[in-house]
């Protein structure tokens, strides 16, 4: 699917079904005087109903569908038939959608296994018939309950994609590179600045027929989680990554002062996102050699106390294998 066929974030107005009305019906038969109530229930309406579905990735099908409507609930007929229940509308979003209420923007719920179903609307109930309120003293009522009203409600749909580990660097640290050779994605990899316009995954394969699926998110640059750039759009894709992988290039003036730049604007988007495993990856070190990676080892050890990394290179395939093992092993 291209880039520009990735939507994550979608309004939709929705409504559900009405119930329907009561029968007021009286009995009349030829050899039965006086037959008494024999009026049906009305039918339940429609609900609107929101379903997990593993084969989709975006939300790119209701970009052009906003508004879903339940159908009414059928009237109540004699000898006590019930009416027909309006049908359900599904609305079929990816794994790890996030549903709010588009007023408050209160979370609702959360869809993250195949087939999950949450009501987001409920049909109205059936109004009950006159046969319901026949009595001694009340043999033959003549009315009965109108069904209820649905739900007319706006919601909003937010995908955060759901993958084990998430690329996170600034613009051109080779995130789309690495994530091109590690998988059998085809991210678009260009030498200028905010080239992954949308969220990228892949599924790494891994010794023993295991996998694992990484996402690359675009570049963040300081101050995106106040909306500088556009990797503050894409923040919320992190947050459901079990893992952090921080892709700093070799080449940059300043690793370590990178690195806290990028942990800074993910604990000001979302302070929870620090309790994240985390590695870090020097990019594009086949431009080092044995001496100067050595130096630059014993800057590293002094500044990255207690958190790993190591140094790859995309381009050489240097590197990969460890890369891939030390994720596995953090995953599990």
């Amino acid at each position: 699917m291209t880039e520009g066929n990735f939507v994550d974030y979608v309004k939709v107005h929705v409504t559900s079904g009405k119930g329907g009305q009561g029968s007021k019906h009286m009995r009349r038969e030829k050899y039965i005087p006086k037959g008494g109530p024999d009026g049906g229930d009305g039918g339940r309406g429609g609900h609107v109903i929101v379903k997990a579905n593993k084969n989709l990735w975006t939300l790119y099908h209701l970009k052009f569908k906003r508004h879903f409507k339940a159908e009414h609930g059928e009237h109540g007929s004699k000898q006590t038939s019930t009416g027909a229940d309006g049908a359900d509308v599904y609305i079929e979003v990816p794994l790890g959608t996030v549903v709010r209420d588009k007023e408050t923007e209160e979370i609702l719920f959360e869809l993250t296994e195949d087939g999950e179903e949450k009501v987001v609307a409920k049909g109205g109930r059936g109004g009950l018939g006159n046969a319901h309120f026949k009595s001694a003293t009340n043999q033959t009522p003549r009315y009965s309950q109108p069904g209820e009203e649905g739900e007319e409600v706006d919601i909003i749909l937010e995908l955060k994609i759901l993958a084990d580990v998430g690329l996170v660097g600034f613009p051109n640290a080779g995130k789309s590179t690495l994530l091109s050779v590690i998988t059998a994605a085809k991210p678009k990899i260009a030498n200028y600045e905010f080239t992954t316009l949308k969220p990228n995954l892949g599924i790494v394969k891994y010794r023993d027929f295991k996998t694992f699926v990484v996402a690359d998110i675009p570049g963040i640059i300081e101050g995106a989680a106040e909306g500088k750039g556009i990797g503050h759009r894409f923040l919320r894709h992190i947050e459901r990554n079990s893992t952090l992988l921080f892709l700093i290039p070799a080449d940059a003036p300043d690793i370590k002062e990178q690195y806290d730049i990028l942990v800074d604007e993910l604990r000001r988007y979302n302070p929870q996102l620090l309790d994240k495993e985390r590695l870090v990856a020097i990019s594009k070190s086949d431009m080092l050699d044995d001496e100067l990676k050595a130096e630059m080892k014993k800057i590293l050890d002094k500044q990255f106390k207690g958190i790993p990394y190591l140094f790859i290179s995309s381009v050489a395939q240097q590197g990969l294998t460890e890369l891939k093992d030390k994720l596995w092993a953090m995953l599990n």
